[in-house]
């Protein structure tokens, strides 16, 4: 009964991403690192490694380097160990947990100053060419289609909130599922990878300046990868694939994804700070965009990615992010009592702890058609015609009548992406004119999807086919993908608490892997609607086609409170506690009492959040996807049914979602509730009417909205399929007019050329060029070819006579 004491942030606190990446099962590593380190400072005569000079350290380190770069596998796998042991923070030589975070940062910025981070890069590359690569374009296009179960499935033991046991192995499959050591050298690799990322992109207030000048250089090489032929964010999401392409490449996927989400968060948030640099100009780039609250700056207060929060005169203010201790929450204030039934509004979390929640939720705001639509109506009505075009006359309107238009004005609203689709449509009424004057941006986000676009649908499905198996609600299937290799050990534990120390690694594991999924298609999401609303739109409806919304309903299909306060950890076994100070023995009264109904577990949380803000984004605005609709969206490679949430019967999956006491997440709940509630019928409404207090009191509305009514003439049941149809048109035509004939569909390589347009391309017309062309025939066609002279010449009678003449 309690409020969850909870703050939304980009990511957890430092301690806490770097322990994550880390299974309990890879404790056995630390000390094999520290051992290899060791003989290493003994063969060159040194004590330790904090009582080197830095000229020593240097010259150990560039030792190092050239280990690195010899032949021999294990050789260069022990300089691997040596640096994976620096990244740790040499910890066998600290005697406490804040000298090893210290000396973590030191090495870390050391080693990216001497060039490691570019050649552990450039090893993983190497580690992966030498395993199997299959095409990626041959994974499943087929869409992941979860079964919603119709009661809830509980994560935790009838009996209390202990974890379950791994299920998925049995004694006469172990020799068969792959285990922790298949993947030793890639994930030392990786693990490099995000404790260098991790720590070199948080600041410190005790940063001297030439760490500030190394971390301003290590984004501007982040940023500068996305250039090249392969940028590495592009090759660990090719690693999605492959992994979910059912081969013999074993991958430590968790350590793949978390890197993959820190390295987006690290791109995104270098353009989000510039553009705060920059002004609102070098963003909107049209001044007729929103000037209401929120218009201009909204997007950056409430986010992953969206560390810069706003003042109330627009412009940019950074906050500093509150300090928690390890696995502690923040002493918030208290947030909203029950979703109804309260007389005090939430603090929002998304206010940083600094705004109340009525502040944060805004003014009203509507869209500038709608103003124009009721001026012409009341024209009508009260002078007999209309002014067309004409938005400023009021002569002639009674008193009220003018109060209520000034009040519309005043909080009308364009939105970018309104601008971005009249100026589509536009360009495609005169591409040679128009067309040829627009300036394609090349910041990060531009780049990125650049990079993504050809793979975009299989990437998508890859995230979420892990996602279903990483779901707390997943059951354990034959042809699932095994998330488990990177956390099962060799061999099965023998004692039982050996087991529940496993059972709590295991769900733990999975816990990390929602985490970092959800991070990363919601940012993916965010920024690509900041940069052009038919990037967010081309991957929204490969996630819907892919049936993103019924996997994230079948996530909340389950006692959601036990899920976001159940803490799968175990204090002592996680890094660095495990390797510093005297090891305590776990035993079966370790676990207990570890949860406590007010504070939540952070990832659960952060991770629920997500899948909620992700759902908004997807069904926002879009009647096809909320309202039932027995419709098929037929395409070149897709033929898959709409996913809607009246169909899937969301209502009571997220009615009982509301039992999370949490601010913030009771804030998407609503706003889910809010879209689909004329959907519903009148007895729901009538019979929930605390639910629809609730949505009017904390959810920001729009003026002339009748959402608490079925009275919406713009969703008639028979335009959904046409309004799903010509979103999926307007957003391939773009791409094939912006990024040419890969940005439609196509799957083959190639490089972008925006310019590429087979409509306006000059046509040969010389007969003789045109004979000598090579055409490639369809398989089919040289298949059927035989049949055809068969059938079209030597048995079929013509006369040429009557045909010549």
């Amino acid at each position: 009964d309690c409020d969850l004491e909870f703050v939304y942030d980009d990511s957890d606190i430092y301690e806490n991403e770097i322990s994550e990446q880390y299974t309990y099962t890879e404790e056995p590593e630390f000390q094999l690192n520290k051992e290899s380190f060791e003989k290493l400072l003994k063969s060159k005569d040194y004590e330790n490694w904090s009582s080197l000079s830095n000229e020593n350290q240097r010259a150990l380190i560039m030792h190092i380097i050239q280990t690195l770069d010899v032949s021999d596998k294990s050789e260069r796998f022990e300089a691997v160990r040596w640096v994976l042991y620096l990244v740790q923070g040499v910890f066998g030589e600290c005697s406490n947990i804040e000298e090893q975070k210290t000396k973590c940062r030191t090495n870390c910025f050391l080693l990216y100053k001497l060039g490691i981070f570019n050649i552990v890069q450039e090893l993983l590359m190497m580690e992966i060419k030498t395993q199997p690569c299959p095409d990626i374009t041959s994974l499943p296009s087929n869409p992941i289609t979860p079964k919603i179960p119709p009661t809830p499935y509980y994560w935790c033991w009838e009996g209390g909130s202990s974890p379950t046991p791994p299920t998925a192995v049995s004694a006469d499959k172990k020799s068969n599922i792959p285990s922790l050591p298949d993947s030793l050298e890639l994930r030392s690799l990786i693990t490099i990878l995000y404790t260098m990322v991790e720590t070199l992109r948080r600041d410190q207030h005790s940063d001297s300046d030439e760490h500030v000048k190394l971390r301003k250089d290590f984004f501007t090489e982040l940023e500068q990868g996305l250039n090249d032929k392969e940028p590495l964010i592009i090759t660990l999401f090719n690693m999605v694939c492959k992994f979910c392409s059912h081969t013999s490449f074993i991958l430590p996927m968790k350590k793949v994804l978390l890197l993959l989400w820190k390295l987006l968060l690290v791109s995104e948030l270098r353009w989000i700070f510039m553009l705060c640099n920059h002004g609102d100009e070098h963003r909107w780039g049209n001044p007729q965009c929103g000037r209401g609250e929120r218009g201009r700056g909204y997007w950056g207060t409430t986010g992953v990615g969206g560390s810069p929060s706003w003042r109330g005169d627009g412009g940019p203010q950074c906050h500093p992010k509150p300090q928690r201790s390890p696995r502690t929450p923040p002493p918030s204030p208290r947030s909203s009592s029950n979703y109804a039934g309260s007389s005090k509004p939430p603090i929002s979390a998304a206010s940083r702890g600094s705004r109340s929640y009525r502040a944060s939720r805004g003014l009203p705001k509507l869209a500038r058609m709608t103003s124009k639509v009721f001026l012409n109506q009341v024209r009508q009505k009260f002078i007999g015609f209309t002014l067309p075009g004409d938005l400023t006359t009021v002569a002639g309107l009674p008193e009220p009548t003018q109060d209520s238009l000034k009040i519309l004005q005043k909080h009308a609203y364009t939105p970018m992406s309104e601008l971005q689709v009249a100026r589509e449509s536009e360009i495609s009424k005169c591409p040679l004119t128009i067309g040829k004057t627009e300036v394609i941006s090349t910041e990060i986000p531009e780049r990125l999807y650049q990079a993504m676009l050809p793979h975009i649908p299989q990437y998508m499905i890859a995230l979420l086919k892990i996602l279903l198996a990483a779901a707390p609600t997943a059951k354990a299937k034959t042809d699932s993908i095994n998330i488990l290799s990177d956390v099962l050990p060799q061999g099965m534990p023998s004692t039982a608490v050996a087991s529940l120390k496993l059972g709590i690694d295991v769900n733990r594991h999975r816990e990390i892997f929602v985490k970092s999924i959800s991070g990363l298609i919601l940012l993916l999401l965010k920024h690509f609607k900041l940069n052009h609303v038919y990037q967010f739109e081309y991957m929204s409806q490969h996630l819907v086609f892919a049936n993103c919304i019924p996997l994230v309903l079948k996530f909340f299909n389950q006692n959601i409170v036990a899920y976001v306060t159940t803490k799968n950890m175990i204090p002592s076994l996680e890094f660095p506690a495990c390797v510093i100070g005297e090891k305590t023995e776990i035993t079966a009264e370790s676990f207990d009492g570890m949860d406590a109904n007010n504070i939540p577990c952070w990832r659960n949380l952060f991770s629920s959040i997500n899948l909620l803000r992700i759902l908004n984004k997807l069904v926002k605005w879009k009647h096809s996807r909320t309202m039932h609709l027995p419709s098929i969206i037929s395409g070149p490679n897709h033929m898959v049914p709409t996913q809607l949430l009246v169909v899937f019967k969301s209502a009571p999956i997220l009615k009982r979602a509301l039992k999370v006491r949490q601010a913030m997440f009771q804030l998407y709940v609503l706003k889910l509730l809010k879209v689909q509630t004329k959907y519903l019928g009148r007895a729901w409404r009538k019979s929930n009417m605390k639910t629809m207090s609730a949505i009017y009191q904390k959810v920001r509305h729009r003026l002339h909205d009748d959402w608490a009514f079925g009275n919406d003439v713009d969703a008639q049941p028979w335009d959904f399929q046409q309004e799903e149809c010509a979103l999926r048109a307007h957003v391939e035509r773009f791409n094939a007019r912006r990024y040419g004939k890969i940005g439609s569909g196509g799957s083959g390589g190639g490089s972008l050329n925006p310019s590429t347009n087979d409509d306006y391309t000059p046509v040969e017309n010389n007969l003789q060029n045109l004979l000598k062309e090579e055409v490639e025939l369809p398989i089919e066609f040289r298949k059927s070819y035989d049949t055809w002279l068969e059938r079209e010449v030597y048995f079929s009678n013509t006369d040429w006579d009557q045909l010549l003449s």
